[in-house]
């Protein structure tokens, strides 16, 4: 990452992100929580990321909270429901639960959020070796990270290719899911194809060899590193001493 937030090490990101988590969890004041996410913001601001930062946060995050929001106050039954209409009701209770639920939300995700678009992964697995992980679990943890994002663009070759076809994939929910019926056999394959692709790689390059491994590319701890720690732990202390609001 070329700003300077993006050259922490991946463990001093963690630890800003396990900060706000923690107070977030313990917070029972949503205006806690809106302080957490405008923390994210100014970070992803800082880190030259904010458009991809709302972006992502837009298209996710944003459904799961009117989702919350519509099924506790209009749904769930509370003690002071007052129907408007069939199963619809409107619950102040509800309202209260679905503030606190969503900022909570809020907050966790977007510090997530931040995470991974300010941290590679090369930078990880370089800090996962450093800390003397095993291989093998530092495979699995780059290759679950990198799951998602493969199977996405994979999707949208496959997909971009049955519409040259002639094959419809937009238009309404029922053409749509006409078309994801014959999507799948190919992400399926492809899929395991490429996972047998990647175990012959892995073997040519020595993965399973005993000897051990040089790396190529390597990241370093550096002060500021070390003040954002502590400004971390200094932070959860005061926090947890002046009492969790």
């Amino acid at each position: 990452m070329l700003s300077q937030i993006g050259k922490w090490y991946p463990s001093t990101k963690l630890m800003v992100v396990v900060s706000v988590i923690i107070i977030s969890m313990f917070s029972t004041i949503p205006t806690v929580q809106y302080v957490l996410f405008g923390l994210s913001i100014l970070l992803s601001l800082c880190s030259g990321t904010l458009s991809n930062f709302f972006k992502t946060f837009f298209k996710s995050i944003v459904i799961i909270i009117l989702f919350i929001f519509l099924v506790q106050v209009f749904i769930v039954q509370n003690e002071d429901s007052q129907k408007i209409w069939w199963v619809i009701s409107f619950s102040e209770i509800g309202l209260n639960t679905s503030i606190g639920l969503s900022s909570r939300i809020v907050a966790i995700s977007s510090i997530i959020i931040w995470f991974f678009q300010v941290t590679s992964v090369k930078d990880i697995i370089s800090s996962l070796e450093k800390a003397n992980i095993p291989k093998k679990a530092t495979f699995v943890i780059a290759s679950t990270i990198q799951l998602v994002p493969q199977m996405t663009k994979l999707s949208q070759t496959i997909t971009d290719a049955q519409r040259a076809r002639g094959i419809e994939t937009d238009g309404s929910i029922l053409t749509r899911l006409k078309a994801l019926l014959p999507m799948m056999g190919p992400l399926v394959l492809t899929s395991i194809q490429q996972i047998d692709e990647r175990v012959l790689t892995l073997e040519a390059r020595g993965f399973s060899a005993p000897a051990r491994k040089t790396a190529y590319y390597s990241i370093e701890k550096t002060a500021v590193d070390y003040v954002i720690v502590a400004i971390c732990i200094v932070s959860l202390i005061a926090y947890f001493i002046g009492g969790p609001l």
